[in-house]
């Protein structure tokens, strides 16, 4: 008996699966042949996504919604495409663009606009991964620019912190010992010497 699966993914930062799940419910799909992974498309390393595979025989239907829920990764898009319809047999129909239907166009040319639609899909879905990572890392550098911190806040400051500092900046105890008075490692004391030293009003 030929089975219908839905494969649902979201990335653990965005949770918006109701839109995949509606889309499947209106499909008819059983919510117990819907599988879904909350974790990042970059690879297919997904436990749900594994079992899915698994489970999927010649025949049986298989709907995403849209590539990049499948995945990010253009080669492995491509190589998994491969895997579901041409080793495992099974038939794909990607919902937002209807020329990803395997069931349609079996003959070469059909075939050969499937192959085309679907590695500028690929190439699109890793090129939106690659800036996403992209405008990150650009939003983290402003934010450090703007004086934002990121990581755990710093433990507070043992109260004899002042008075090792200005002994061991006098010269009158060595930074080891200011370090042991003040139960931190060395190189912690002077790290931590340099930004209360920032700190402190000028003379």
């Amino acid at each position: 008996m030929i089975m219908v699966y839905g494969y649902v993914r979201v990335s653990t930062r965005e949770q918006n699966e109701d839109r995949q799940l509606i889309a499947f419910q209106e499909l008819n799909i059983p919510e117990k042949n819907i599988y879904m992974d909350k974790q990042s498309g970059k690879d297919f390393e997904r436990p749900q996504y594994k079992r899915l595979v698994r489970r999927v025989k010649k025949d049986d239907l298989l709907y995403i919604k849209s590539i990049d829920r499948l995945g990010r990764n253009y080669g492995e898009i491509l190589e998994q495409w491969r895997v579901l319809t041409k080793e495992k047999g099974a038939d794909i129909v990607v919902l937002d663009m209807p020329l990803l239907d395997t069931r349609r166009g079996k003959d070469l040319m059909g075939t050969f606009l499937s192959d085309i639609v679907l590695q500028v899909l690929s190439f699109v879905a890793e090129n939106e991964r690659v800036n996403i990572r992209q405008r990150q890392a650009e939003g983290i550098a402003a934010a450090k620019a703007r004086g934002v911190r990121f990581g755990r806040p710093p433990r507070p400051l043992p109260e004899n912190f002042p008075s090792a500092y200005r002994r061991w900046k006098s010269k009158r105890i060595t930074g080891t010992a200011a370090a042991r008075e003040c139960g931190m490692p060395l190189t912690t004391f002077r790290y931590r010497a340099g930004i209360y030293e920032k700190a402190l009003p000028p003379q």
